[in-house]
């Protein structure tokens, strides 16, 4: 029987738990429906700017008060800003779960945002700006989706710029929060030694300050944004004084939601995903081009991308690029084997089951579900259709996608 319970209070607040009998611990998340996608120009790392300043004190604790608390009960408490959502998060000794709910009902609902705050927490947004410039795959990665993108949404970075964070007020910040911070965007996933019922109460209780609750909605559907933009090919460069150039190179993908994700992630895995990969075995272990190299895909409500990560010696590129190309047209012509298949969906199928040994992989799933995929997928129906894919399913996805033109960015020295 499944242990899942929702429950959809009258404001369009959801409140999803896993029981996980034998655990002792249980890991909560808070997830908003809002991300970097949802931002204008002028609003350029809002939301991350939002997550930050959201510890800084509410009308009842002060930042210390939230830190004591969550620190007496040895909370692993963080937070983090997607494109398309924002997450707080917390695991605990399930007999702590009650103050960490109530801490965390405080933060969301109650969070003052003071000028002085924000004045304080801009210097360190800036300086986590300049900690990712000096980040050579940070740096490849950011520039690969700003030429994919262009100058949209998706194309730039969560963070913010120096200009947007240098000139963002307090008072478009408080705006933001208040536009996007509300119930029906919201959803309260909890996963580990739990009862439904208790948490739901706990949750009426910490959420209902500053009459967070009094108002009646339904939930905000799954990832309701703007249309992407189509992917634009070409290259982008940019000098970095790095020992090494980085490299990404790729194509269009596909979204969140695609049926051929299963398809695609067989695909990922068998031409980048291990040791035994093509690009691998092909790349560092016969050509000795690379230490590191990997493929990968980046899915979102509407858009997708599909590329190859690599970090080489700057006199290795053009050998590199020229092999990675080759073991994409290679793949693209003929697919993959019977043992890539294999190997592919047992390494899925691995990571899949033991990723949800622990609470905080179960939470973020339900989590996910609710925000991003809008249903949720049994463990077992998913490992169906892993085992469900066939040659003919990842040869027809790798001919579709790896026969696109290339987005290709470099980062390395002049």
């Amino acid at each position: 029987m499944s242990r899942v319970r929702r429950t959809v209070l009258p404001s369009g607040l959801r409140v999803i738990t896993e029981d996980m009998p034998g655990v002792r611990s249980a890991s909560i998340g808070v997830w908003v429906g809002v991300g970097s996608r949802d931002e204008s120009p002028q609003l350029h790392g809002c939301s991350h700017f939002l997550e930050h300043l959201l510890f800084k004190g509410t009308t009842e604790r002060s930042a210390m008060d939230i830190s004591a608390t969550l620190d007496e009960v040895g909370a692993e408490f963080n937070a983090f800003t997607a494109k398309e959502y924002t997450c707080f998060h917390a695991r605990v000794l399930d007999e702590d779960l009650p103050v960490t709910i109530d801490v965390m009902g405080d933060v969301i609902t109650g969070s003052l945002i003071r000028p002085e705050d924000v004045e304080a927490e801009r210097d360190v947004i800036l300086d986590e700006i300049a900690m990712h410039d000096d980040d050579p795959d940070d740096v490849v990665h950011n520039l690969f989706a700003a030429q994919a993108w262009g100058d949209t949404p998706l194309g730039r970075t969560i963070a913010g710029s120096v200009a947007s964070i240098s000139e963002m007020s307090r008072e478009q910040v408080w705006r933001f929060y208040k536009r996007h911070y509300r119930p029906a965007n919201m959803a309260v996933a909890v996963a580990g030694n739990v009862d439904h019922a208790t948490v739901v109460r706990q949750v009426r209780a910490a959420f209902g300050r500053q009459d967070f609750l009094d108002r009646v909605e339904e939930p905000v559907r799954a990832l309701v944004k703007a249309r992407a933009r189509r992917v634009q090919p070409g290259a982008a460069t940019a000098v970095r004084q790095f020992e090494q150039v980085n490299v990404v190179l790729g194509m269009k993908g596909l979204t969140r939601s695609d049926p051929r994700r299963f398809a695609l992630g067989v695909l990922n895995t068998a031409l980048g995903g291990g040791t035994s990969s093509r690009l691998f075995q092909e790349v560092r272990e016969r050509r000795g081009l690379a230490y590191a190299v990997y493929s990968f895909s980046s899915a979102h409500a509407d858009a997708g991308l599909v590329g190859v990560a690599v970090g080489c010696l700057p006199n290795k590129l053009d050998a590199v690029l020229d092999t990675v190309r080759a073991e994409l047209a290679a793949i693209a012509e003929s697919g993959i084997t019977e043992d890539e298949l294999l190997r592919g969906q047992g390494q899925l199928r691995r990571g899949l089951v033991l990723g949800m040994e622990d609470s905080g992989s179960r939470m973020t799933r339900l989590g996910k579900a609710e925000i991003v995929y809008g249903e949720l997928l049994g463990l077992d129906e998913v490992i169906e259709r892993i085992d469900a894919v066939t040659l003919d399913d990842v040869r027809a996805v790798a001919h579709e996608l790896f026969s696109q033109a290339e987005v290709l960015a470099v980062v390395g020295p002049a």
